[in-house]
């Protein structure tokens, strides 16, 4: 482990972005923790860590409720991720955000004696030893929310016993499904509870509260003779995809959400699209019908868009995995996605509920395309009716922790 931070270092020194952020964001963090925990002395810290973005949206509705139902708790927030920091780090409902210091022996041992937590809480994957061995060596009660196992983890592999152990230093385990359960068992890992993916409630409170985007309503009321295809976290071959179906289908419009917007990307998608596209940031009610692409560059918008779709498309299941699919679900939309998705119990739920289709190349997806934008409402009533089916993580794991 130790040899993995000096790594990091030797690449934020060579000029890697985020591993320089990540360095960065370790300096002077035990002294500006050790200043916080100051003005807090008598209160219990219950600490969070999420690796990055995906993992707090996992934790945010406990953490809320916490926030809002117990006002002698200090919540305390980390991150591995540069990327979760940064879009995080003002967060309201935490009274503090920082980065997780490195997981050495020497860090996990000061952190534990500057910060003082009462309750350990880890988000669905994060296993530092460094933490964990800390954590039950000074009798913290420590738990990971949302956690799912599969097979071919190393914990299961025959010389994982080691790693294995690991997860005797939790009080608990919260996992997602039976097969999580059943799995740790036959390894002897018995304090084990099956509480659901607090991801369901997270984004039913999002529908819950969305708002109208009025450049993208514009959008819609100038092609309410088409149907909208909404296309999120993509990258290069989802689109190449998309530009030859809007090629051959004139009856359908796309509201495209690339995942990342960086120069070099715009420059693929003007590319792949023949610059025959309205970007959000230009758009205005003269203009946003004058294209059949409108092209979202900005960040954070995601998952308000796809109220508007009768299909929407999630990327990335032509590389190491598709991104949120029930943000998209959750509004009654039919899913479609590329051929890496086996990770996400989520998404194979949707699958078996018919409200899914997933697609290898580009003749399964025209198909797959077509035959969502034909059984729009009935796939995107079984995605919805799947959603509400799988909610009430977040009241079981805060009442477990919370409430005894």
């Amino acid at each position: 482990m130790r040899l993995y931070f000096w790594l990091l270092r030797l690449v934020a020194f060579l000029g890697h972005k985020k591993a320089r952020m990540m360095i960065k964001g370790q300096k002077d963090i035990f002294r500006d923790l050790q200043e916080w925990r100051s003005t807090v002395p008598a209160c219990e810290v219950v600490w969070f860590h999420a690796a990055s973005v995906g993992e707090f949206e996992q934790a945010r509705p406990i953490i809320e409720k916490l926030f809002s139902q117990r006002t002698d708790v200090r919540i305390l927030l980390t991150f591995y991720s540069p990327s979760g920091y940064e879009m995080r780090k003002n967060y309201a409902y935490a009274h503090k955000v920082t980065y997780l210091p490195f997981a050495t022996q020497s860090n996990a041992k000061l952190f534990l004696e500057v910060v003082k937590p009462a309750m350990a809480i880890f988000i669905k994957y994060e296993f530092w030893p460094a933490y964990l061995k800390n954590l039950h060596k000074n009798h913290i009660p420590t738990y990971i929310i949302a956690a799912t196992f599969r097979p071919k983890q190393l914990f299961f592999q025959p010389w994982g016993k080691g790693y294995r152990n690991l997860l005797k230093c939790f009080t608990c385990l919260y996992v997602q499904s039976k097969e999580s359960l059943q799995l740790l068992q036959q390894y002897g890992i018995n304090h084990v509870e099956v509480a659901g993916d607090t991801r369901f409630d997270r984004v039913q409170q999002i529908a819950n509260q969305v708002q109208p985007i009025p450049v993208i309503e514009d959008f819609v009321r100038k092609n309410n003779d088409k149907k909208i295809i909404v296309a999120g976290s993509t990258w290069a071959e989802d689109e190449m995809m998309l530009a030859r179906y809007l090629q051959q289908n004139d009856d359908v419009v796309l509201v495209l959400v690339p995942h990342e917007i960086n120069l070099e990307r715009l420059r693929e998608i003007f590319q792949t699209f023949h610059g025959r596209f309205v970007r959000y940031t230009e758009a205005s009610a003269a203009n946003v019908g004058m294209c059949r692409i409108l092209m979202i560059d900005t960040l954070g918008m995601l998952s308000r868009i796809y109220q508007y779709a009768d299909v929407a498309y999630i990327g990335g299941g032509f590389g190491v995995g598709i991104h949120n699919t029930l943000e998209a679900a959750v509004y009654g939309v039919p899913v479609i996605f590329g051929p890496h998705y086996h990770k996400f119990r989520e998404a194979k739920g949707l699958i078996q509920a018919g409200a899914a289709k997933s697609v290898h190349n580009y003749d399964t997806f025209a198909k797959a395309l077509n035959e969502a934008l034909e059984q729009s409402k009935t796939m995107g009533q079984r995605a919805k009716d799947y959603v509400t089916s799988e909610l009430g993580a977040t009241e079981y794991i805060y009442n477990k922790l919370f409430c005894k």
